[in-house]
């Protein structure tokens, strides 16, 4: 019987070199020709080899190849450069044998083991991060008919739920979702709040709030004066003063101002996404004390004109009118529409929100009995939204990566808040000033215009509501120049 030899499989017939050649057998013309005569080669079946299993690998089915150097009757098909080194014919073009590892799922036990140390939600699992934040928040207000919940708010519930979710890894610390909330939900909700802002109302009670926010900014400065002595973040270098200032800023206007101080005096950029992990940190603490403290406050009184009265009788019952409530989705995406595109013309870095809030408190004063029509929609849908803000600004900080990445930073924004709160609220009492003032600006000076709204809102101030939006709007407009002055003429020389 003949059999045609193939090189791709050198295993299958191997030549024997001690055998008479004939004229009737198989002929191999081999490529590498050293001189010797190998036109015509017999060819035989060979035994099946013995072999016994290594017990460091797994069985291979050409046995023959995992001996230290080719076999005798092997030479003749190998160029001489591949036959000196062990396992060599793998090299081999024309000799493609299959070769096993002994430890080939090591990969996908690492790929595995890398998927279980991230959070049970994935933050490119868009369904996830969205359901758990709407769960977050309608868990929030549900907390409110509860004992417990009823003397914390449902605010302070969502804050909790999505730290706590955040730091036992159940949810990501940072997801595209939450860019989302801070881009856009957050932007629509701030028309939606604001269709009662009537500023012939509410100019009366802003004068008091703008006080009690000015004595919150000196607290701040205060409080970063103490904090640089108490924790001078030495370790950080010149960053340290420059992270200060920017923290200060932060404090006194928004997380606008931290970026832009920051940008302004070129702090790095490891450090800036460490100040910016113990801003939300402290954040969420710093607004689980106020909305502690602000417990016993009662809610306000609704007083609404007889024009607002007789819109809202309409609504009695439990069903919202789908026509008010699509049109007072309509004007909030028209105005933020107009405000972003007015601060893109003007190049406004960083001042939609506060373009957004002023257009909208525009035509409330000059049209209250339309958007007076609108508000009961506005505030139904504006609740839900600023539960889901609240969760994201819990899931946001993360504990474990403030004090592994930056423990200094996050000492020294802890004991700047913590100064800042007694400080304004010694200078309260000293000038006698309401408490709820004075924990609505301390949270307009922490957290920015959006965070008093919210406080103001959850709590039922509603008369602060505006007031509380006009005073973080002021903070934002001169905590960057106030920021950098006193980084660069006090910080510096400390």
């Amino acid at each position: 019987m003949r059999v045609q030899f193939q090189l791709q499989n050198p295993t299958r017939f191997l030549l024997d070199p001690t055998k008479p050649r004939g004229p009737k057998g198989p002929t191999h013309h081999h490529p590498y020709n050293d001189g010797e005569d190998r036109s015509r080669t017999k060819l035989r079946k060979p035994r099946r080899p013995r072999h016994t299993m290594s017990s460091s690998s797994s069985p291979s089915p050409f046995p023959l190849l995992n001996a230290v150097s080719p076999s005798p009757l092997l030479r003749p098909l190998l160029p001489p450069s591949s036959i000196s080194h062990r396992n060599s014919y793998s090299n081999c073009s024309t000799c493609k044998p299959l070769i096993f590892h002994a430890n080939q799922n090591r990969h996908r036990f690492v790929k595995v083991r890398s998927q279980l140390s991230g959070p049970f939600i994935s933050p490119e699992d868009h369904w996830g991060t969205w359901t758990a934040l709407f769960a977050t928040g309608a868990f929030g207000l549900w907390s409110e008919k509860t004992k417990i919940g009823s003397m914390v708010s449902a605010a302070l519930v969502s804050i909790l739920v999505g730290m706590a979710a955040s730091n036992l890894g159940i949810i990501p610390y940072d997801a595209p979702a939450y860019s989302i909330v801070m881009e856009f939900l957050l932007p629509i909700t701030l028309p939606l709040l604001l269709f009662r802002a009537d500023m012939r109302q509410v100019m009366q009670s802003t004068g008091t709030l703008l006080l009690a926010f000015l004595l919150g900014s000196v607290a701040t400065i205060a409080g970063t004066l103490v904090a640089f002595l108490v924790v001078p973040m030495r370790s950080l270098g010149q960053d340290s003063w420059k992270i200060a200032a920017a923290l200060m800023g932060s404090y006194i206007g928004g997380a606008v101002n931290y970026v832009a101080i920051s940008k302004a005096l070129g702090v790095s950029p490891s450090v800036l996404a460490a100040g910016i992990a113990a801003d939300n940190v402290i954040c969420a603490l710093y607004f689980m004390i106020l909305f502690a403290l602000a417990s016993k406050i009662p809610p306000e009184t609704p007083k609404l004109t007889n024009d607002v009265a007789l819109n809202m009788e309409s609504d009695s019952g439990s069903k919202l009118p789908v026509l008010q409530t699509a049109t007072a989705l309509a004007v909030s995406f028209v105005i933020c529409l107009s405000a972003t595109y007015l601060t893109k013309l003007f190049g406004i870095q960083g001042g939609s929100l506060p373009s957004i809030t002023a257009i909208v408190v525009v035509l409330a004063t000059a049209l209250p009995m339309y958007f007076g029509y609108l508000a009961p929609a506005g505030d139904t849908i504006a609740v839900v939204l600023m539960q889901v803000f609240f969760a994201v600004v819990g899931a946001s900080g993360s504990i474990w990566n403030v004090i592994n990445t930056a423990p200094s930073i996050f000492m020294f924004a802890l004991v700047q808040v913590m100064v800042h709160l007694a400080v304004i609220l010694g200078l309260g009492k000293l000038f006698r000033l309401d408490l709820k003032l004075l924990l609505l600006a301390s949270n307009a000076n922490i957290g920015g215009p959006t965070t008093a709204c919210g406080m103001a809102t959850a709590k039922g101030w509603s008369s602060l509501v505006v007031p509380g939006i006009l005073a973080g709007i002021f903070g934002i407009s001169i905590a960057t120049f106030l920021g950098i002055g006193f980084g660069v003429m006090v910080l510096r020389h400390m």
